[in-house]
Parts: C-alpha cells; sequence; structure tokens
C-alpha cells in the first residue's frame, strides 16, 4: 500500500472511531434528563385492549428517550381505585393517569365532553374534533382548572348498549331496573326510571351475579367477553348511544408536564397520539371474531327498539338545554362538538356509509 493510500485509509478509519465513539449514546440521551413517573390506571390488567394503553404509552415513550424517560404503569387498586386516577393525579400523587373523563361527570358535567356523550360523535368524529377542531385544547382549557393537562390516549369505537339479566324491549321494561351505567348516560336513563350505578369495571360481574344490579354496559365483544358477563347476563343490547366513540385519555399533573423538557412535552402528545390509534385499530381487529363466540356461547344479540332510541334521544336534548344553561364551560365545549356534529353526519352519509351499506350486504349474502 502506498503512503496515500494508507494515509487516506487511516484517516478514515481513525474518524470512523471518532465517530462511532461520539454516537455511542443516542442524541436525546446525552441531551435530555432521567425522569420516572408514576401512571395510574382506571383498568385491570386482564384488559389488555383498554389496560393496555397505558402500557403502550409507556413502551413509546421509553424507547423514544433511550429509558430516560420511564413512565411505570399500575392496574387499578394498586395506588389508588380505578375512578379516582385523575383525582390523584390532579394532586400529584402520582404524575399520570390513564381513564375515561365521564367517570368524573359527578364533580362537573363538563367532564364527560372531552370523552362522550349521548348521540354524539363516533370514534372518527371525535378525534377529528380533538385533533382539528379544537377539541384538545378545548378540554385542556377546562383540565386545567383541575390541575391537569390531557391528551386522547385510546378509543374504543362506538360501544354496546350492555348485558341485561332480562329483555328489554320497551320503555316500560326500563323502569327500576338498577344498571351499571356511568356519566351522562346514567342522568339520561334515569329519567325514564333507569336506577344508575357507578361501578368500576372489576366490581361489575360479581354484582350482575348476586343481582345488586340488573344490567351493566362496559365497552364492547372483546372486553366483555373476558370480563364473563354472558354468564349471568344473557340479553346483549346494542349500540351504546352514550358512547358512539369515546375517547380514553392520558392526563398528567399540570405542574408536572409544565416541568417537563419541551422536547418531553412533545413527546408524550406524540406517543399519546400514537396510543390513541393503537387502541382503536386493535378492538376493531378483535371485536368481530369475540362476538361470534359471544353469540355461540349463548349470548343473546338484539338492538334498542326505535322506542327506547328515540326516548333515550329526546331526554339527552333535555338534558343538554339544562346544562347549557347552567355551565359555562360545558356549554363552550358541547356548541363546539354540535357543530361539527352537524356537518360530520351530513358528510358520513355519502360515501362512508353507502360503501359500507353494500358491503354489509354482501356479507350477509355470503360473496364475502
Amino acid at each position: 500500500m502506498d503512503r496515500r493510500s494508507f494515509i487516506k485509509h487511516a484517516s478514515i478509519g481513525g474518524l470512523g472511531a471518532a465517530a462511532a465513539s461520539a454516537l455511542a449514546a443516542p442524541a436525546i440521551a446525552q441531551t435530555n434528563p432521567k425522569v420516572t413517573w408514576r401512571l395510574t390506571s382506571s383498568f385491570p390488567k386482564s384488559l389488555d385492549t383498554i389496560y393496555g394503553g397505558a402500557e403502550v404509552l409507556s413502551k413509546y415513550v421509553s424507547e423514544a428517550t433511550d429509558g430516560n424517560f420511564q413512565i411505570q404503569v399500575f392496574a387499578a387498586g394498586e395506588i389508588v381505585p380505578g375512578l379516582q386516577a385523575a383525582d390523584a393525579a390532579a394532586a400529584g400523587t402520582v404524575e399520570a393517569c390513564h381513564t375515561v373523563a365521564y367517570y368524573y361527570w359527578g364533580k362537573d358535567p363538563t367532564w364527560a365532553l372531552g370523552a362522550a356523550v349521548p348521540f354524539a360523535l363516533n370514534a372518527r368524529g371525535m378525534n377529528a374534533w380533538h385533533y382539528h377542531g379544537g377539541g384538545i385544547d378545548l378540554f385542556n382549557e377546562f383540565l386545567g382548572t383541575q390541575g391537569l393537562v390531557g391528551y386522547p390516549g385510546g378509543n374504543t369505537g362506538v360501544q354496546m348498549g350492555g348485558w341485561f339479566r332480562k329483555d328489554i324491549k320497551t320503555v316500560a321494561d326500563m323502569k327500576g331496573l338498577k344498571m351499571r351505567v356511568g356519566g351522562f348516560a346514567g342522568k339520561v336513563m334515569e329519567r325514564l326510571g333507569v336506577v344508575p350505578q357507578q361501578l368500576a369495571g372489576g366490581d361489575i360481574y360479581p354484582a350482575l351475579e348476586k343481582g345488586t344490579i340488573d344490567a351493566a354496559e362496559w365497552v364492547g365483544p372483546y372486553d366483555d367477553e373476558k370480563l364473563g358477563f354472558y354468564k349471568v347476563a344473557p340479553y346483549y343490547y346494542y349500540p351504546g348511544w352514550w358512547e358512539g366513540g369515546p375517547t380514553v385519555h392520558a392526563m398528567f399533573n399540570k405542574a408536572a408536564f409544565d416541568g417537563l423538557p419541551k422536547a418531553y412535552q412533545s413527546l408524550l402528545r406524540t406517543a399519546c397520539q400514537a396510543t390513541d390509534a393503537n387502541m382503536l385499530q386493535k378492538y376493531d381487529y378483535l371485536n368481530p371474531s369475540a362476538i361470534k363466540r359471544l353469540v355461540a356461547a349463548g349470548a343473546k344479540l338484539s338492538p334498542f327498539s326505535p322506542e327506547i332510541l328515540s326516548a333515550c334521544f329526546d331526554e339527552s336534548n333535555k338534558v343538554y338545554a339544562e346544562m347549557e344553561a347552567s355551565n359555562a364551560p360545558f356549554k363552550k365545549i358541547w356548541e363546539s362538538i354540535k357543530a361539527f356534529r352537524a356537518e360530520y353526519f351530513l358528510n358520513a352519509q355519502i360515501a362512508e356509509y353507502n360503501y359500507d351499506t353494500f358491503m354489509m350486504i354482501q356479507q350477509r349474502n355470503g360473496k364475502i
């Protein structure tokens, strides 16, 4: 090897070694601090879809920071009960929670608007409103008064109407029914004679089994199958008109979030959006096979009657009118959702509705 060639190769090798040494640790690991947070979930570990959303979020954040930003996930009951997750994050007991905002309806009905309210938007509509209709900012304006910052961190898609111990065909059949149903829906059903009950997911089965409650709604086929409701309440109704597209939120203690480096704040927003998409995709993949198994196991699948849906729709609108008249934060957010809802369903009935309907007919005719 001549001198010129030797110097050329030696220089490249030296530079390569130096570069390798400089790049041994990812740039983000060199410039961002180590942070360890705790997150409390509102859900039991057995529900790999909805509880799993927090684990997905934790994984994304850890991988993107080479392990520098760790979020430790705790199931409902390990730190606080599931329905106290947001309270724990707001108080600073933990830095974060993964929950559904309508669980806190009792404190202020405005909470429910960030998640789902009766006869509002489906999952695609909610995501469109959150990400492009100002929904995230509007809801964070409210959450800021609660000491929190929140971002969509999951969606189940339109939920089922729940499991009933007896057949429900008319509004009269609902009178006196003790039903596990949360948030706004409970207030609407109460006007039709239902006695709403607020129970965490893990408490529903024993309450149904003992007859403490007569009916319960949870999520949809995949999760409901895991919780075994079909064994004690065989009548399975749809749709869950109160949850057309319920958003699951990742909420963060506001002081803790504001104290993060800007890069970490941006990463949390991005990881939440990825988690949001991942959960809905997982439900869409798992629910079809689950509903077939449930029916095979004895679930009696039925739609709510037009009479029941119409009565619930009318009562929902009366409750909305009352809330708008008495609660300014509620009115501000609800008016935004209402305005988009009118446009969304106008458009949805054109291409999407007709395509889906045609394909469903082909499926029923055994052609696909």
